[in-house]
């Protein structure tokens, strides 16, 4: 007997089928073969068994932070610009007045502070790492000191420049932000990035340390300061050369002349010694006076250049040193006459300290740079803390943006490079 199969179709199947089920579908439904379910999908979009993501905001820490500091720059914008026009037109109107500068000056003190909040507020909120300034420099005590100092600070001025322009700026990016938080939200966080970008460059621009150009100052004033004080030990010392020797040789010829005259009727011969004695301090009084003036500037110096009055002073040096200048042009007589300077200190260091045996000069130029090498065969160990007065000259040399470098290991030989800049003899005289 034949037993007839039929399919039994499920009474609870969904229409689109089940994995693992038998049912009854149309003709031209078909499977999915990839997952084993059909390609019908229920009405609410999704398959059967999945779940909806957990639902969150869109705006993520970084963004909100970029809101807030969009949001706050109208107040904060508002009490800067008020801060401002109050100190300028106060500080303007006063100006003919005792307390007109100083009363500029303690403003401009708080745009420091200021200044200080609102770095302090980008790198909370827009994450800009900006270093603080330095200090108000002040190099001299009192009163007057400070005030000029607090008025010509530039941290000071750029600060309320950027006070003073941040006020319809601040209205912008209020009302902008504002707005968009409750129509423009889907692109709010580009909006935000864009408008804090322009907050972004303007701390950097504004409120900056400006470290480069600070410490350049910084530089040129302690150099200032290398230079008075050099020009002042440089007159203290021609002042004592003069007094202790050819003052008192003076005095000395004057005396014995004195006492000859009045011998010259009673005692002839002892006048005409007193007289020889007299001529005798008259050339030793006249060679101090031109040692005096060729350590202040030597003729040769002026009358024939550096080559001329390197080798004069390598003449005088106690062990045999080989000048080598290779110079088609004489620099600035500033330059010049420190740059034989330079060399007269450094060779006097070899006869007096090095031991050597023998040493050279090297005189060129490289590009706008004038170069100084000396060598000596001694015994090494020179430097700056030796008491040899290399200190005084590296100073030197720092004040007119040179440069002093020391090579001298223990056992020699020693190497020493000084480079200084150059300037051409003409331009200083056109100047």
């Amino acid at each position: 007997m034949t037993e007839r199969i039929t399919s039994v179709a499920l009474p609870d199947a969904p229409s689109d089928g089940v994995s693992g089920g038998t049912s009854r579908r149309a003709p031209d439904a078909t499977l999915d073969t990839t997952s084993g379910s059909a390609s019908d999908s229920t009405a609410d979009g999704t398959s059967g068994g999945d779940q909806l993501p957990p639902a969150r905001l869109a705006l993520n820490g970084r963004t909100w932070a970029e809101i807030a500091h969009l949001l706050a720059n109208l107040p904060v914008s508002i009490f800067g610009f008020v801060y401002v026009v109050t100190l300028i037109s106060t500080g303007a109107a006063l100006s003919v007045t005792v307390v007109g500068l100083p009363l500029l000056a303690g403003g401009l003190l708080g745009a420091r502070q200021l200044g200080k909040m609102e770095r302090a507020r980008a790198r909370a909120l827009l994450g800009v790492r900006i270093d603080e300034p330095s200090p108000l420099p002040v190099r001299r005590t009192g009163f007057f000191a400070w005030l000029w100092s607090s008025l010509k600070d530039p941290v000071g001025w750029r600060t309320v420049l950027y006070d003073f322009i941040r006020l319809p700026w601040g209205i912008v990016t209020f009302t902008v932000t504002l707005t968009s938080l409750f129509v423009l939200w889907p692109v709010l966080p580009f909006i935000a990035r864009g408008l804090t970008n322009v907050d972004r460059a303007l701390v950097r621009g504004l409120l900056s340390p400006s470290d480069e150009l600070e410490r350049r100052i910084a530089e040129l004033e302690s150099d200032r300061g290398v230079v008075v004080d050099t020009a002042a030990a440089d007159l203290r010392r021609i002042e004592r050369d003069l007094h202790d020797g050819a003052q008192a040789r003076l005095v000395n010829l004057a005396m014995g002349l004195g006492l000859a005259k009045e011998k010259l009727l009673e005692d002839p011969d002892a006048a005409a010694a007193m007289v020889d004695e007299a001529h005798g301090e008259v050339k030793l009084a006249l060679q101090e006076l031109r040692d005096l003036a060729r350590g202040i500037h030597p003729a040769v110096l002026t009358d024939r250049g550096l080559d001329a009055a390197l080798s004069s002073v390598a003449s005088r040096c106690t062990v045999p040193v080989k000048v080598t200048a290779d110079l088609e042009t004489r620099p600035a007589a500033a330059i010049e006459g420190i740059a034989y300077f330079t060399v007269s200190e450094l060779l006097q260091n070899v006869s007096k300290h090095s031991g050597a045996r023998s040493a050279s000069v090297d005189v060129w130029r490289t590009d706008e740079r004038l170069l100084i090498q000396v060598r000596d065969d001694g015994h090494g160990g020179a430097g700056l803390d030796g008491g040899t007065g290399m200190a005084g000259l590296a100073d030197r040399l720092g004040a007119v943006d040179g440069l002093f470098v020391i090579d001298s290991p223990p056992g020699g030989p020693t190497t020493i490079t000084a480079e200084l800049p150059w300037r051409d003899r003409g331009d200083e005289t056109a100047r």
